[in-house]
C-alpha cells in the first residue's frame, strides 16, 4: 500500500475568463479572515502539484456556463453519462439576467421572502443570482423550466428540490464564483475557495486534520502546506455537505488518502473499494473546486454514519476560531 498522499490537482484550465465583479461584490479577500493571506500563489506551485489526479474515476472537470442562455449541451450530456454534473460561472456574467428578469420572484419561489428580507443590497445579488444558477442548472439537465422547480432546504441547509428524488444537488460560493453539483446517481457536495487565501495550519490542524494529514503537512514548505490544508478543507466540506452534515461533523474526523491507482479515497477504506468519488479542479487559475460523490451502487445499501462530536464550545470549528471559511454552509443554507 502506497503511504498517505494528500490528493493532487490536475493541470490545465477550463474555459471562461472572470469577469470584474459588480459593484459592491470585491474579488479580493473577504473581511474577516486572519492576516497573513498572499496576495498569490508562487509561480509554479500550482503546475508541480500532484498532476494526475483521479486516474480513470474523475467526475469530470466543472463546465462553465456564461448566463442563463448556455451553453448547456455539454451539461445535459455531462449528467447523461456519468449521471451527475458540475457547473461553474460568476456572479458578472448572470448579473444583468438576474437584474432584468421579470420573472425572477416565480423562478425564486419560496426563496423570494429572504431575497426580499436581506438587507444588503449586494447580499440580495448574491443570493438570488446564486439560486438562479442552481435552479438553471437543474432545469437544463432534467429538461423542465427553471421556475417550476421548487428548491427547498434540509436540516442543516442542504438545498434539495422537492418532488424530485432522484435528483440531488449542492451550492457553493465564494467571491465572484458559483458552482453548483447535480446529480442522479446519489449524494453530491461541492465546495470552492480561492488559491490565495492562506489558512493558518497553527490554528486549523486540530479541526481540519487528521494526526496522518497534520503530520505530513507540517512537513512542507509554508507556501504549499497553506494550499495543501486549503484543498483538504475544500474536499472535507464537500465531502460533509454531501453527506448534508456540512460543518456539523468535525472535519478531522475524516481522513483522505490516495490508492494505489491515485485516486483520492477516504482513508481505511478497503482496497479496490470506491465508496465515494472525490475530485479537486483548478477553475480561473485562482479557485481550488472540490466535490464529492456516492456511486450508484452504494445509494440503496450505505447508511450515513452519525455526525463526530463536536468541540467542547458547541460550535463548529470556523466558528470557535472566530472565522469561517467563504463557501461554508454552517448551520444556514449558502
Amino acid at each position: 500500500m502506497p503511504g498517505l498522499l494528500l490528493p493532487g490537482l490536475p493541470s490545465g484550465l477550463p474555459p471562461g475568463t472572470s469577469p470584474v465583479p459588480p459593484s459592491g461584490l470585491s474579488s479580493g479577500v473577504p473581511p474577516g479572515l486572519p492576516a497573513g493571506l498572499s496576495s498569490g500563489v508562487p509561480a509554479g506551485l500550482l503546475s508541480g502539484w500532484g498532476a494526475g489526479g483521479l486516474a480513470g474515476l474523475s467526475p469530470g472537470r466543472p463546465l462553465h456556463v456564461a448566463g442563463p442562455d448556455g451553453p448547456w449541451e455539454q451539461v445535459h450530456d455531462q449528467l447523461a453519462g456519468q449521471g451527475h454534473a458540475l457547473v461553474h460561472t460568476t456572479w458578472g456574467q448572470w448579473l444583468t439576467a438576474a437584474l432584468l428578469d421579470p420573472g425572477l420572484r416565480s423562478l425564486l419561489g419560496r426563496d423570494w421572502p429572504r431575497y426580499r428580507q436581506t438587507a444588503a443590497p449586494e447580499g440580495r445579488l448574491r443570493f438570488a443570482v446564486s439560486r438562479m444558477v442552481l435552479k438553471h442548472t437543474a432545469a437544463a439537465v432534467l429538461q423542465v423550466p427553471a421556475d417550476a422547480l421548487d428548491l427547498a432546504y434540509r436540516p442543516g441547509g442542504r438545498p434539495h428540490l422537492r418532488g424530485l428524488a432522484e435528483a440531488e444537488v449542492s451550492l457553493a460560493h465564494t467571491d465572484e464564483l458559483i458552482v453548483v453539483g447535480i446529480s442522479r446517481s446519489g449524494p453530491i457536495g461541492v465546495d470552492a475557495e480561492p488559491v490565495t487565501r492562506r489558512p493558518s495550519f497553527e490554528l486549523l490542524h486540530p479541526y481540519v486534520c487528521t494526526p496522518d494529514e497534520a503530520a505530513e503537512l507540517a512537513a512542507l514548505g509554508e507556501d504549499e502546506r497553506a494550499l495543501r490544508l486549503l484543498h483538504l478543507w475544500t474536499l472535507k466540506e464537500a465531502y460533509t455537505k454531501a453527506l448534508g452534515h456540512g460543518m456539523r461533523r468535525r472535519f478531522s474526523a475524516v481522513g483522505f488518502c490516495r490508492d494505489e491507482q491515485g485516486r483520492t479515497v477516504l482513508a481505511g477504506e478497503p482496497d479496490g473499494v470506491a465508496r465515494w468519488i472525490l475530485a479537486t479542479h483548478l477553475v480561473h487559475g485562482r479557485y481550488l473546486v472540490s466535490s464529492a460523490r456516492r456511486p450508484p451502487e452504494e445509494i440503496e445499501s450505505a447508511s450515513r454514519p452519525a455526525p463526530h462530536p463536536l468541540e467542547e464550545t458547541g460550535l463548529p470549528p470556523a466558528a470557535t476560531l472566530g472565522w469561517q471559511l467563504p463557501g461554508s454552509s454552517g448551520a444556514q443554507p449558502t
